[in-house]
């Protein structure tokens, strides 16, 4: 807008005075005030249509933006919906080859030896070295004894109360009355 400084003002105001006179000089301020403030409406009534307008656009932007995300998420499901069903029937493609073979092949008695062989070799595995970590993992509540372990770890502010109710019980029985 129009940039009025207050040395700007005065010299407005004075040559106004020198031009229109004494007399007709207020009711000329008056004016020139009333007209400046439409003036001014006017812009401000402009300038809101105008970003009225820019949102209007930006939301028809942000419609349109959200509709192709719509068509795109429904081909993506249609797309899944449509993979699925293909898996699905392949799934019950092959479930009916298999139901086709003979059963009575696959029902034949495991051999007990060879799960005594896995058996066994899951014990030797349990021997040595590897059962060394699984020993290990607790320590016994009779070592923690003898070392003086705590059971359970206090934090910082139970062992600062700990240590202070101990220092006042002292001091409140060095200043007893009875002393």
């Amino acid at each position: 807008m129009i940039d009025l400084g207050l040395s700007k003002i005065a010299i407005i105001a004075v040559v106004g005075l020198i031009v229109l006179g004494p007399e007709r000089l207020p009711k000329v301020a008056r004016i020139a005030g009333t007209l400046f403030g439409r003036a001014q409406r006017y812009i401000s009534a402009v300038k809101a249509e105008v970003t009225e307008q820019m949102n209007a656009s930006e939301l028809n932007e942000l419609k349109d933006m959200a509709k192709s995300v719509g068509d795109d998420l429904k081909s993506a499901e249609q797309q899944a919906r449509q993979s699925w069903q293909n898996t699905r029937n392949e799934l019950n493609q092959t479930y009916q080859a298999l139901s086709a073979t003979n059963v009575g092949d696959l029902q034949k008695p495991v051999d007990a030896s060879a799960y005594q062989n896995a058996l066994a070799i899951a014990r030797a595995r349990r021997t040595g070295r590897a059962s060394w970590a699984v020993k290990t993992q607790r320590t016994p509540a009779w070592f923690k004894a003898h070392n003086r372990i705590p059971k359970r770890v206090l934090s910082e502010a139970a062992r600062m109360k700990k240590h202070r109710s101990h220092q006042a019980n002292v001091r409140a029985v060095k200043n007893s009355f009875f002393e």
